[in-house]
């Protein structure tokens, strides 16, 4: 085959999003000599960077979230990857020369790349009930690592069960006097030794078959409206500071909407090398439809799409090994 010349300024890839996924794909296609730009913006800021401690990463027991996106920045930026701190408005293809490519569209500027890989995560669900977004930064909150220490010897609510939920919750326990579990089931999600730590802890009570109806409140939270699930006549109303949401998330992928396809809750649907409907456009992370969101799938399908985007690029500029 004979190689191809790209134009000056043309990435070999850009990445979308600067979490795990992201970071750990931009290690692999800097480290293979791919010009690459990681675009990082206040939407897609990964949500390790509010996780108090990562017990679970593989050799790195108790790292804080903060400390771990660091060394995955400063690791991948050794090898050359360009970050930039914008958002990213829209991709869109674009012919560089003869080979398909992408302009990528930022709050700042304008970007060519022969490959994408979005990482662009996902964001915490809200509850749609009446006083969440009134009292949202005066009560209510989805950031236990951030909000925690305004509580200190206060009663506060964490709406959830699975492990985001009742993780957060102990740490909540650090600072306030009591800290009520409101689940909508009869028993939690979160793994065993989530569960174990919480029905131990003494500070930790539980609201079983229950859901928040409605944040109470005047100038900030002083309460919340709860009701039964399975007998919603059942109403009594909780004297609390502040409400942690912790009920899922849902998925950032407006940027590539008509561009890959998605499943019903908007997850991009990917293949086993990460590649999405769209030649040339992989994706990694949270953004992505699975069963299972951890940080290390992440890095691991972040490592997938970056040597599948390698061989992409390769075969673009035709050439041959």
């Amino acid at each position: 085959m004979t190689e191809i010349k790209i134009p000056e300024g043309v990435y070999d890839v850009v990445i979308v999003g600067g979490g795990p996924g992201g970071l750990t794909a931009g290690l692999y296609t800097s480290r293979a000599g791919m010009k690459t730009l990681l675009l990082e913006g206040n939407v897609t800021v990964s949500q390790i960077t509010i996780t108090d401690v990562v017990e679970n990463y593989p050799g790195l027991p108790e790292i804080t979230g903060p400390e771990l996106i660091t060394r995955l920045k400063d690791h991948a930026g050794s090898f050359g990857m360009e970050m930039k701190p914008e958002q990213v408005l829209s991709i869109e293809a674009e012919n560089c020369g003869d080979i398909p490519a992408w302009k990528v569209k930022s709050d700042r500027g304008e970007y060519r790349a022969l490959a994408m890989i979005i990482s662009t995560g996902a964001v915490w669900r809200q509850l749609g009930i009446p006083g969440e977004k009134e009292f949202a930064g005066r009560g209510v909150s989805y950031c236990a690592t951030c909000d925690g220490p305004f509580y200190r010897n206060s009663d506060v609510i964490v709406v959830g069960g699975g492990d985001t939920a009742v993780q957060e919750a102990l740490f909540l326990t650090k600072f306030a006097k009591k800290v009520t579990i409101v689940h909508r089931r009869d028993r939690l999600r979160a793994t065993a030794i989530l569960q174990e730590r919480a029905l131990a802890n003494e500070k930790i009570e539980f609201a079983w078959d229950s859901v928040v109806e409605e944040v109470l409140g005047e100038t900030a939270v002083t309460g919340a409206r709860i009701r039964g699930v399975t007998k919603p006549r059942e109403q009594r109303e909780i004297s609390v500071d502040g409400v942690f949401i912790f009920i899922g998330l849902d998925p950032v992928s407006d940027i590539v909407s008509g561009l890959v396809k998605v499943d019903s809750y908007g997850y991009i649907i990917a293949d086993r090398g990460m590649a999405t409907s769209q030649a040339g456009i992989f994706a990694c992370g949270d953004c992505v439809e699975k069963s299972f969101r951890q940080i290390i799938n992440a890095c691991g399908e972040g490592a997938t799409a970056a040597y599948n985007a390698e061989l992409y690029v390769d075969e673009l500029k035709g050439q041959s090994y």
